[in-house]
């Protein structure tokens, strides 16, 4: 099945008892067996409901994959994967990273002796240096979370492949829309369905997708075991979301090149992130492995002071100043002291977090009413 067929059947079936088109909410915490250990495959819904299986075999489609697992938020998912390591266990990731990603790293894993190697990850040739016997995870967000890195997925997979280590990516802010990290070598793809596949900020969720089934029954465990899993309500919320992931995404992209040339152009703008600009560094990379380039742009206001770039974050009409992306709405978010405050200042601003930089969420609005309401901000 092609793309938008997928996220509108996959995983989804006529109920059988009442012919309903649409997965029902199963509002049930236990299931009734037949006899001890006989049952219809569900047992208590920690561990499976069929709401969320639909959603988790729907994921799965979407990201050319066998297996789906979904959980209560997006760090309930990244815990699981850490889950999987020990003490003395060395993971390499990105230097520009999702604050909450960098926190769980640093603030939870490190204290259990996990040591993380925070690099550089535009040449995936820097991987290497890093690489010994305790390696055993590499972890990579790509586009970057804010500064738009893009990072080569199948080179970082032929590396990892090599060292014989767990590969997984973020791929949130692409979406499985824009790209597909299973078929360019990863062992786990990530999301924060929350964000683009959810699609309307009314779900907190996270998920991952694998093909190995081995790997799956291990995450599973931990699933399980833990207890990160999302409820039934929230699981129909996301489902019904995808359905239109792939219109969606298609806005978001027209309206997100808009905007990025918009801004580009404008005399209170020192820089724009956006990989769609021929001169990107990476920008040969994403044409090769994203279908399109996204709505996610970051900017660094010309001259501008902490004070300065509050004023104009908050003096958006149609854009809201909140955390989170990937809505139908368009956001603005002002990474230092928001999504990346738990990143100490030295660190960020090694990667151009610095303070006078915004986050842009592109929605799905009418592109003039968006131009306008950035020409009116940016005036003040």
């Amino acid at each position: 099945m092609k793309f938008a067929t997928k996220a509108i059947h996959a995983g989804q079936h006529p109920d059988p008892t009442t012919g309903a088109v649409m997965t029902p909410i199963y509002q049930t915490s236990t299931y009734w067996q037949q006899s001890p250990g006989e049952h219809k495959g569900y047992e208590y819904s920690r561990g499976t409901n069929p709401t969320r299986k639909a959603l988790e075999d729907c994921l799965a489609a979407l990201e050319n994959a066998r297996f789906g697992l979904a959980f209560s938020s997006g760090m309930a998912a990244t815990d699981t994967v850490l889950r999987l390591l020990q003490s003395g266990d060395e993971v390499v990731t990105g230097n520009d990273l999702y604050g909450g990603s960098y926190r769980i790293f640093t603030k939870v894993y490190e204290q259990l002796g996990i040591k993380f190697h925070f690099v550089d990850l535009s040449n995936p040739e820097a991987i290497r240096s890093h690489l010994n016997e305790n390696t055993k995870l590499i972890w990579i967000e790509t586009p970057t979370n804010p500064t738009m890195q893009i990072i080569d997925i199948e080179a970082v997979g032929a590396v990892a492949k090599e060292a014989g280590v767990l590969y997984v990516v973020d791929n949130t802010f692409a979406s499985p829309y824009l790209q597909n990290p299973i078929d360019l070598g990863a062992d786990i793809v990530m999301h924060s369905v929350t964000k683009y596949i959810a699609g309307h900020s009314d779900v907190v969720m996270g998920a991952l997708v694998t093909n190995n089934e081995e790997l799956y029954k291990r995450l599973f465990f931990y699933y399980n075991a833990c207890g990160g899993t999302p409820g039934p309500q929230d699981s129909f919320l996301a489902l019904r979301g995808i359905k239109t992931l792939h219109l969606r995404m298609k806005a978001h992209c027209e309206n997100g090149r808009q905007v990025a040339h918009f801004l580009r152009n404008h005399p209170r703008i020192e820089k724009v992130y956006w990989p769609g600009f021929e001169d990107h560094p990476n920008h040969l990379v994403a044409k090769k492995q994203m279908r399109d380039f996204g709505g996610m742009i970051s900017i660094v206001l010309k001259d501008a002071s902490l004070q300065d770039t509050f004023k104009v974050a908050s003096s958006f009409k149609v854009f809201s100043l909140a955390e989170s992306l990937g809505g139908v709405e368009s956001l603005i978010n002002h990474p230092a002291t928001m999504t990346h405050g738990s990143i100490p200042r030295e660190v960020r601003e090694k990667v151009g977090v610095v303070d006078n930089l915004i986050r842009i969420s592109v929605g799905v609005e009418d592109i003039e009413d968006l131009l306008e309401d950035l020409k009116q901000a940016l005036a003040l």
